[in-house]
């Protein structure tokens, strides 16, 4: 209606305003901020790139009532971050959807142009000779995208790293690649090289693509069909307890990879993946995530729970699983709701702070839930469950595994997780450095599934110890560290 267009609008100036900013005052050459000209800009001649933490000065504006207006700028923390610059050209993208005067493929996308091409937004500048929305929008994407490619990815590893920055104009790359991080510069990466289609940019950006998405195959994934959280260039993967952000960020991103390439390696390792995280934490009777692999008190943040939406959505849309609807919407019943603070009249409140929390009154939503979200929320949960709670077959492991103890290191007592997608023998030893056999845990038959043992080592003394799983044909050793 009128009421939803007029609000569009302002939402629309709002974010075109931020972006001219942004690229008007806050592009950093390791020294000054100011102005990046998009139409010019080469990265070669000079890096100017947005930096993680900026600081504003505030200056009242007439009027008494007013918000305040920036007075000026200051750098905080000159390092740019992956996360930072991917948020942004995500924000920055879609505009030929929204944006291109020339696009009349259907009436959603003519829909937009009287709000982004018409009154009372400027055309764009082949009409007016004058850069407009399309145009601001267009450039900042290119801008964002080179800085990616100069700053961030380490071409000889094929990945794009967490963090860099510039000393003497030159670059500085950090070591650390983080599973989210990897998996959703995928989703940017497809997303950029549908927008600049046709344009030299675009096989930049698929080849950057396929090797980032090499990389976690090579390099994040392990034999369990999940993913490492992490993985440090010259030192290897982190090993240790995975984590929800970790398996649900490369989830998101395989998909996206294979819907760029059409390549079945990324949508094979997606939907392990998917499988990984539904039997390794997903809570079937509680319908929540364990976010730490192993532990029940599950700890929510608004980026978890995005990532775990985004990839339950793509496993549903993309990889075909179509019980991954209905974790959804379950997951967003028992926790995400629940996590948006209903300060309205439902809840009591009288308007304005009645309860003094710091969160202000405002009208009652249709959901009776108000758009406020928290900043951290907790479940206890159980064990990991089948997603239909009768351990049918459908939900039963795809591959022989053996999990990473955790925690590790360990006093005195770890958990020893496995997988096993056929009943049979299973045997579990535990062996020290010099191959003396400490313990057996397990030998003898057991059902197909996931399962885990507990190991006390009270009686040892701190050192390495090795445990070795046999099972069928599979057959595989991992170290521990007992720490007293």
């Amino acid at each position: 209606d009128n009421l939803d267009g007029f609000v569009g609008q302002v939402l629309t100036a709002e974010a075109i305003n931020k972006v001219k900013n942004i690229i008007t005052h806050l592009a950093y050459d390791g020294s000054s901020l100011g102005m990046v000209d998009p139409m010019t800009y080469d990265p070669a001649a000079g890096i100017r790139y947005f930096p993680h933490l900026i600081n504003v000065d505030e200056a009242p504006v007439s009027g008494g009532m007013l918000p305040p207006k920036p007075a000026g700028y200051s750098v905080a923390d000159a390092s740019s971050w992956l996360f930072d610059q991917v948020s942004l050209i995500w924000g920055t993208l879609s505009f030929k959807n929204m944006m291109d005067p020339n696009n009349s493929s259907d009436e959603k996308h003519l829909a937009y142009h009287s709000v982004f091409d018409g009154d009372p937004f400027p055309a764009d500048m082949s009409v007016t000779g004058q850069p407009g929305p399309y145009d601001l929008m267009k450039g900042a994407s290119k801008v964002i995208f080179q800085n990616l490619m100069a700053m961030h990815f380490d071409a000889d590893a094929g990945t794009f790293v967490d963090t860099s920055g510039l000393d003497n104009g030159a670059v500085t790359r950090g070591s650390r690649i983080s599973s989210f991080n990897a998996g959703y510069v995928l989703v940017v990466l497809r997303l950029f090289a549908g927008e600049f289609a046709g344009t030299p940019l675009e096989n930049k950006a698929r080849n950057a693509l396929q090797a980032q998405a090499d990389f976690i195959l090579s390099n994040l994934a392990d034999s369990s069909g999940g993913f490492y959280n992490e993985f440090v260039l010259g030192s290897g993967p982190d090993t240790g307890a995975k984590t929800a952000l970790a398996q649900a960020g490369i989830i998101r991103g395989l998909y996206a990879a294979y819907q760029a390439t059409q390549n079945t390696a990324y949508l094979d390792a997606a939907n392990d993946g998917y499988d990984f995280l539904i039997q390794n934490f997903y809570d079937a009777d509680q319908h929540g995530f364990h976010t730490t692999q192993g532990v029940d008190l599950a700890t929510y943040t608004p980026r978890i729970v995005a990532a775990l939406s985004g990839a339950l959505r793509e496993a549903r849309l993309v990889g075909g699983r179509t019980e991954a609807s209905t974790i959804y919407a379950k997951f967003w019943d028992a926790v995400a709701n629940r996590m948006q603070l209903a300060e309205a009249e439902a809840t009591g409140e009288t308007g304005g702070d009645s309860d003094g929390d710091g969160i202000p009154y405002i009208p009652q939503q249709p959901d009776g839930v108000a758009p406020v979200f928290a900043s951290e929320a907790i479940q206890q949960l159980s064990g990991p469950t089948s997603v239909d709670g009768s351990g049918g077959s459908e939900n039963l492991p795809r591959r022989y595994s053996l999990e990473q103890n955790y925690p590790n290191p360990f006093n005195p007592v770890t958990e020893i997780r496995f997988s096993l997608p056929e009943a049979g023998k299973v045997l579990l030893e535990i062996y020290d450095v010099t191959g003396r056999k400490i313990a057996t845990l397990l030998n003898g038959q057991m059902a197909a599934g996931s399962h885990s043992v507990r190991f006390d080592a009270r009686r040892l003394s701190s050192g390495i110890y090795l445990y070795r799983l046999s099972a069928g044909s599979f057959n595989a050793v991992r170290k521990m560290s007992l720490l007293k």
